[in-house]
């Protein structure tokens, strides 16, 4: 519990919620339940003249098999509770998340917003939000359901992962309906919690990447190197989303092709912004994130399409604007403006050049 509450607050609360569903860790509670129980109930069986020896057995068995798995978990965990093998557990997740497509978890037909997007006039019927929280996710199978039987058009009016205060519009039909829509169904089909989860929102990875990013670099922890590793898997994070197919909206379509549902989406500036804003916020004083940050932009004008080049031509102009501020002196800040993928000693190229040598410097 000590280590737990460790990691909560040097790492970030948000990652526990995936830690809690570690499977090995149920194993392990599951293996110690089940022995313990037995043992207690092989108790009863215990007389004067008569030991089970089967049970005894099993019972020594299943301790034996207990304390094994209780090394195994000690080992995996102290190695999967360092910041690096976390950001790369939740990259990964977040990653998996992104290319399972709204279309592929609700098999349901994905339009082109373009050409079959349906015209939207003013909501014939709103459906609000009895309690507040935050939109999990969505049942997006249902919806298109609910749409066809009410012969409408259903307009989710929040993200994933956005918070919804309580009687805030959920959901807007529009068209004509063959029948009135039962609020309470329609609002089932979205789901509210207390707290935002990975599972349909892979923004919420990037979140937590961000996280453990900005408090590695705050005054009481002052790490800049565990900020830079994440930066690392931020970058892996932001490649994969710049070559994603991504939609201001996702219009979903019952099996005869008719519009149904519109889903809002994401764009690529939010992911971008959220991926390297607070890092450039809480890092320009340290060198070692502003030439790692550089570097990562860098790569991603190299890797992304054209059309969303201009996004991280943006944040390399924000990222120059804040070391211009932080660093007055101009040897300094050359350094600062100078991208190197380890943050320091990584042999990194200037704005203006190619990566120096040992020669060069």
């Amino acid at each position: 519990m000590l280590v737990v509450q460790q990691a909560t607050g040097t790492l970030s609360p948000r990652y526990m919620r995936l830690w809690y569903r570690n499977p090995l860790q149920k194993t392990v509670l599951a293996l110690f339940a089940g022995t313990f129980a037995f043992a207690f109930t092989l108790l009863r069986r215990i007389g004067p003249d008569t030991v089970p020896d089967l049970g005894v057995t099993l019972a020594g068995l299943g301790v034996a098999v207990s304390l094994v798995m209780l090394l195994v978990y000690l080992n995996r965990f102290v190695h999967d509770v360092r910041p690096v093998a976390i950001a790369a557990r939740v990259c990964r997740t977040g990653l998996r998340v992104l290319g399972v497509s709204v279309q592929a978890q609700g098999r349901c037909v994905l339009l082109d917003e373009r050409d079959d997007g349906p015209p939207l006039d003013a909501p014939a019927q709103v459906v609000r939000a009895a309690e507040g929280g935050a939109v999990q996710g969505l049942d997006v199978a249902g919806l298109v359901r609910a749409a066809a039987r009410y012969d409408c058009v259903l307009v989710v009016a929040h993200r994933v992962g956005d918070f919804v205060p309580p009687g805030s519009v959920l959901l807007e039909v529009h068209g004509t309906q063959r029948d009135p829509a039962e609020p309470r169904r329609l609002a089932g089909l979205v789901a509210l919690g207390a707290e935002r989860t990975v599972e349909q929102d892979p923004a919420f990875a990037l979140r937590v990447l961000a996280d453990i990013a900005a408090r590695a670099l705050s005054p009481a922890v002052n790490d800049p190197t565990t900020a830079v590793q994440v930066l690392n898997h931020i970058e892996t994070f932001l490649h994969g989303v710049g070559r994603s197919e991504l939609r201001g909206r996702q219009v979903l379509a019952d099996l005869d092709g008719r519009p149904r549902v519109v889903v809002p989406g994401r764009g690529w500036e939010e992911y971008l912004e959220l991926g390297v804003t607070e890092a450039r916020e809480y890092g320009v004083g340290s060198l070692q994130v502003c030439r790692r940050l550089r570097a990562l932009l860098d790569g991603l004008l190299d890797g992304v399409p054209d059309a969303r080049r201009p996004a991280v031509r943006r944040q390399l102009a924000l990222l120059d604007d804040a070391v211009e501020r932080e660093y007055p002196e101009g040897f300094r800040r050359t350094l600062a403006r100078t991208g190197d993928r380890q943050g320091i000693g990584g042999g990194g190229s200037s704005p203006d050049g190619p990566p120096r040598s040992d020669g060069d410097a």
